[in-house]
């Protein structure tokens, strides 16, 4: 029964993309996003010398799965573009300019998924589509389940993940100083996910 509840979470935290949770047998469930426990940062070559690092803020998004057929599951991600964080306000506002993100045409990155595999009681694949700079391309994710249960002081029921990917930026018209600057970008994301009651 453990094992089931597992798996179940591990699809949750799947579909939510960029996301098991309640024992209850409802159809279908739905956990909205903690921006405030959300991280999603990445990771870029720089010149061949360093992997440098940055984040986005602002992330929003929610996951709803059905139980009794999880392949039906969804969930959408947005992330706010204008909130790049480098550490270096120069590089932060170069980073919003037509050269990288454009956030004055394009001002948010959605992810929204399409596929879930398991790949083991924890850790599963995530399929979806990523749309960055108007592009739509496929994204998948390795997600692992990292923890589940109740907020010990607000009482909420809570899942939480992390996962993985590669956005190869060129692929969404972004090619401003490739190869120097990588091509492959790495995503780390770490996120809780609240039930909705």
């Amino acid at each position: 029964m453990l094992n089931v509840l597992k798996k179940a979470g591990v699809v949750l935290a799947i579909t939510a993309g960029l996301t098991g949770a309640a024992v209850s047998a409802q159809a279908a469930e739905t956990y909205k996003l903690d921006p405030s426990h959300t991280s999603v940062i990445f990771i870029v070559n720089h010149l061949g010398f360093s992997n440098y690092q940055g984040r986005f803020g602002g992330a929003s998004g929610e996951v709803t799965i059905d139980r009794e057929d999880l392949a039906a599951s969804s969930a959408e991600i947005t992330i706010d573009l204008t909130q790049v964080d480098s550490g270096f306000e120069g590089l932060d506002n170069h980073m919003k300019t037509a050269d990288f993100f454009d956030v004055e045409n394009h001002g948010t990155a959605t992810f929204k998924s399409t596929s879930v595999e398991l790949t083991g009681d924890n850790t599963a694949k995530i399929t979806g589509d990523l749309t960055l700079l108007g592009q739509s391309k496929p994204l998948v994710l390795d997600v692992t389940l990292t923890g589940e249960g109740d907020h010990p002081m607000t009482g909420d029921h809570i899942l939480g993940f992390a996962a993985n990917g590669i956005v190869t930026r060129s692929e969404y018209g972004m090619t401003y100083l490739v190869p120097a600057v990588g091509d492959d970008v790495t995503l780390q994301i770490s996120s809780e996910f609240l039930l909705q009651k």
